[in-house]
């Protein structure tokens, strides 16, 4: 299994990785690595790991944030589907059938004339 260093404020940390993961592995710590330099300017050098720990924290927190509204998103769409969907149908019938019968009308009509002359 690939190993892949990540730095962390500043200190190298070794991960095992699955073949083919090197490079996203990489990016993932240099995003945890943002969000780490980022905590301690605001708060100082704490401790590795309390500035890990912050950092992961406020990363679940955006998470589930995210996953929350991306929940009720879908819940809305899913709402929004059930409620127009079947008067949406309904009402497109209704304007084709409208639109067929005036064909058919007018189609024998014209078939009425041709029929006379």
């Amino acid at each position: 299994m690939p190993l892949v260093n990540v730095l962390l404020n500043g200190r190298a940390y070794t991960v095992v990785c699955d073949n083919g993961e090197e490079a996203h592995v990489r990016e993932l710590g240099q995003f945890l690595d943002k969000r780490v330099r980022e905590l301690s300017t605001s708060v100082g050098q704490v401790g590795d790991a309390r500035l890990l720990l912050m950092a992961g924290l406020t990363i679940a927190d955006e998470l589930v944030e995210s996953l929350t509204g991306i929940e009720e998103r879908d819940k809305e769409i899913a709402a929004l589907k059930a409620a127009a969907l079947p008067a949406d149908i309904q009402e497109r019938e209704d304007r084709i059938a409208e639109a067929l019968e005036s064909a058919a009308s007018r189609i024998e009509a014209i078939a009425g004339r041709v029929a006379r002359a």
